[in-house]
């Protein structure tokens, strides 16, 4: 496996924590000691990685970037899920996808893998013709989440979206003009939640192969929102359903 880089406290962090031994080295500002990087450099000495003082200049080369937070680690890449198929077959309970058609903005990634992340989805899926690859800049973005998200790259999307019907999962795409909105379906079972690039939208065969399309409702005067805010509106209304209901209110004792 080749090496790859990752920058930014979060990015770093998150392989710290889910695995350290793939840590080449990892270099750090050598003009910055603040609390941050303090806790930081103490964790990397912790999980026994090697760490080096580096100037920004050093920095911003490896990285790619000036934004690197003063972070930047070398590391093994991880072996990695080979299919939809694979990453399926060992959920338990119901299915929820993210399915990007058309994202080409490194940072609408990025964003949309931590919301993946966060709402507990179990894949990201895009086209590979039409989509952005993993990088060092979604990775920052992700904060971590491209390290524990699978994020499967498919060369048919249409072919994909009709495999994960034969496996009973609803597939449901978002679209300006549907009727119902994303408030008015039951996101409890198996779902694929498909969404394309902001203004474009889905492409039209990717649109008459969902089951269904919905619409996140707008009530100011802006008509749509940036893709990774509609992924994390999408995404969290499937985890609110999930989610066993809890009695809300003060118990009244006499």
């Amino acid at each position: 496996m080749s090496d790859k880089i990752l920058f930014g406290f979060h990015a770093v962090t998150v392989r710290l924590k889910t695995a350290p031994e793939s840590i080449i080295e990892i270099h750090v500002e050598a003009s910055r000691r603040d609390a941050r990087m303090r806790t930081f450099v103490e964790r990397v000495k912790a999980a026994g990685a090697k760490l080096v003082d580096s100037d920004d200049d050093r920095l911003i080369r490896l990285a790619g970037s000036p934004r690197h937070q003063g972070v930047v680690a070398r590391v093994k890449a991880l072996a990695t899920v080979n299919s939809l198929d694979d990453v399926l077959d060992a959920v338990s309970g119901p299915a929820l996808v993210l399915v990007l058609d058309g994202v080409t903005d490194p940072h609408n990634l990025g964003a949309c893998l931590r919301v993946a992340d966060g709402a507990g989805a179990h894949a990201v899926v895009a086209p590979k013709d039409h989509a952005v690859g993993l990088n060092a800049t979604v990775a920052k973005v992700a904060s971590g989440a491209a390290e524990t998200v699978p994020y499967l790259m498919v060369t048919n999307l249409a072919r994909s979206l009709n495999e994960l019907k034969e496996r009973d999962i609803q597939v449901i795409g978002t679209a300006e003009d549907a009727e119902l909105t994303i408030y008015d379906v039951d996101l409890t079972g198996p779902v694929a939640l498909v969404l394309g690039a902001e203004g474009a939208g889905l492409r039209a065969l990717t649109r008459k192969t969902c089951d269904l399309l919905v619409r996140i409702p707008m009530a100011g005067a802006v008509e749509s929102l940036n893709v990774s805010v509609a992924s994390g509106v999408c995404l969290y209304e499937a985890l609110r359903q999930r989610r066993p209901a809890k009695p809300v209110g003060l118990t009244v004792t006499a």
